[in-house]
This record gives structure tokens, C-alpha cells and sequence, in this order.
């Protein structure tokens, strides 16, 4: 790396324990102001949350929204086949019966292994494309920015019904080289759920700016350095968020999945819930829906748990003090 020309000084901002050059004490200085109204605002939210009527509203709807569920959950284990009426606690839909058991049903147990392999396949090809994309589609200036933008966006206004019988033409008309079964799946979803991570990536570039990475560069760092030690780090709590997203719209998605499957042997949960209802309804759908709550929530905990791991490591700016402490070590 090139040696600084800049006077090296030290920062005296509260953000920066580090020697660095004056270029650092623009950014160090728009970090507290950052600070400030981040803690001004929420005192003025906290002060307007106090006795505010929509509280009563939000917990309805939580209340509301949540009581199908529990519903779900408890007759999950009812010992008798009836959804309506409690006969008793039991496993029996759970793992004690030999032939309904979800975890001793063939059948039902490869579309649980299907839909979580899907899921986590998904996650791995959606979280670099949707980090490059979002970052491609925010530096793009001129008459066509807002046009790539909005074209990035489309999947999320578009019909997930629509989606999926133009993917289903697609493989079976135009690109036949992929057969109906769990990578046509795996093209379809995404396909549809990779605008989630770039629209909320880019609402977190948005938020950014580009004084960090421009901060970094006169430090010395190269692009690269820049958006790995300095622009990554700060993406990573809504790369978190958007993952969620994503693993609880894929495990759940039946219209996709259903126009691309090939039988039994891509069969997810939400298919099988779907043709267990029409052979006749027992609790063990109860079971399989409350596993499939259960997943999304395990899931949901995780992501909550690492960013807050992540926040009481590097701050609310996204570790920036790390990250210009890397570039600085670098340097020298």
C-alpha cells in the first residue's frame, strides 16, 4: 500500500482511538453527529410511545395474529385424531404413531429434508448476488439508475402466481436444460427472493453513504480494502436481516414451488400440508405446521442474536472504530 502524504495527528474524537490523518476527523465527526441524532430521536420516540393508543392496536394484532398458531401448536398434540377436540396430551402425531408420525413417515420426512435443503441452498447463492447487485444498482448515476433500480425491485410488485407459471414455461419451453425437480426450484426462488436482499441492502447503502469508503481510500486503502474491511462490516446487520426474510419466504412458498416441482421427490412441507389436507385432515398436519413455525422462529432467534452479539461488538455505525483500525494498521 502507497504511504500516506497526510500529517498524521491524533484524532481526538470519542469514535476513534487511533493516529490518523485529518481525513479521519471528518468521518470520526460525522459519526458523532450520527450518534446524536440517533439518540435524540429515540428519546423523542420513547417519550411518544408513552401512553400512545396505538400500543392497544399493536398488541391486538400481535394477540390476534399469534392465536391460530397457538391453536395449531396445542391440538399438535392432542392423542385423539379430532383438530376440535381435546382427548388428551400425546407424541402420538409427533413421533409415536408408526404410519402418521411426522418423524417416522417416509414421505413426510423427505419434505422436511427437502424444504430445509432448499432453504439453506437458497441462502447461499441469494446472499452474494443480492450484496452485488445492491451495491452495483446504488453506484449506478446517470438517466438509468432509478430504471436498474426499480427493474431490480420488480419480482417484489410482481404476482407471485404470475412468477411462477413464467418460470415453469420457462424451464419446460426455453431453457429445458434444467428439469422440473429441486434446481428449478432452486432457480425459482431465487429468482423471486433475491429483490428482498437488494432492496433491503440498499436501504442500508442508502443510510451509509459514501464518506466511509472515501475515508478509508484516503487512509490508503484500496477499492477492495475499502468495501471489505469498511463497507461489508457495516452491510452485515441487514445482510442478517434480509436472510431471515428470505429463509422464512422460502420454506413456506408453495405457488413457486408447486409450478416447478417434480413429484414426491421434490415435495416440500407446505406441498405435502397442501395434499395431506385434501386425503383427509389429522393433527399430524398440526405437528408439520408447528415444526414449520418452529424452523422460521429458530431461525428468527438466531438472526436476533447475532446482531445483537454484533451491535455490542462494533457499535451502532456498523464498526467503524474496527474497520478504521484495520485500514490504519495496514498502513503501517
Amino acid at each position: 500500500m502507497p504511504a500516506l502524504s497526510h500529517k498524521m495527528v491524533r484524532c481526538s474524537c470519542s469514535h476513534c482511538r487511533c493516529s490518523c490523518c485529518c481525513s479521519c476527523r471528518s468521518i470520526c465527526a460525522a459519526l458523532a453527529n450520527s450518534h446524536d441524532k440517533l439518540r435524540d430521536s429515540s428519546m423523542s420516540t420513547t417519550t411518544r410511545r408513552r401512553g400512545s393508543p396505538l400500543v392497544f392496536v399493536i398488541w391486538g394484532y400481535i394477540i390476534w395474529s399469534l392465536v391460530p398458531v397457538l391453536i395449531a401448536v396445542i391440538y399438535s398434540f392432542n392423542d385423539g385424531r379430532s383438530r376440535t377436540v381435546w382427548q388428551g396430551f400425546s407424541l402420538r402425531w409427533w413421533i409415536t404413531d408408526p404410519y402418521a408420525s411426522i418423524f417416522r413417515n417416509d414421505e413426510t420426512r423427505n419434505a422436511i429434508s427437502n424444504s430445509l435443503v432448499l432453504a439453506f441452498a437458497t441462502l447461499l447463492l441469494v446472499t452474494p448476488l443480492g450484496i452485488a447487485l445492491a451495491i452495483g444498482s446504488q453506484r449506478i448515476r446517470g438517466r438509468s439508475a432509478n430504471f436498474v433500480q426499480g427493474l431490480t425491485s420488480t419480482p417484489l410488485i410482481t404476482p407471485e402466481i404470475v412468477v411462477g407459471a413464467a418460470l415453469l414455461l420457462t424451464f419446460t419451453r426455453l431453457f429445458t436444460a434444467v428439469p422440473l425437480g429441486f434446481f428449478a426450484q432452486l432457480l425459482g426462488n431465487v429468482t423471486f427472493s433475491l429483490a428482498s436482499v437488494v432492496v433491503i441492502v440498499r436501504a442500508r447503502l442508502v443510510s451509509i453513504g459514501t464518506s466511509f469508503e472515501e475515508a478509508a481510500r484516503d487512509l490508503g486503502a484500496t477499492r477492495w480494502q475499502a468495501l471489505r474491511f469498511v463497507l461489508l462490516p457495516m452491510l452485515w446487520p441487514s445482510v442478517m436481516a434480509s436472510l431471515v426474510v428470505v429463509f422464512a419466504t422460502v420454506i413456506d412458498d408453495f405457488v413457486i414451488t408447486s409450478f416447478l416441482s417434480a413429484g414426491v421427490s421434490s415435495e416440500t412441507v407446505p406441498l405435502r400440508i397442501y395434499s395431506s389436507v385434501r386425503g383427509g385432515a389429522t393433527p399430524a398436519l398440526n405437528a408439520l405446521a408447528t415444526l414449520l413455525v418452529l424452523t422460521s422462529f429458530a431461525v428468527l432467534i438466531i438472526g436476533l442474536f447475532g446482531l445483537s452479539t454484533w451491535r455490542k461488538r462494533h457499535g451502532e455505525r456498523g464498526g467503524l472504530r474496527a474497520a478504521l483500525a484495520d485500514v490504519t494498521r495496514m498502513e503501517s
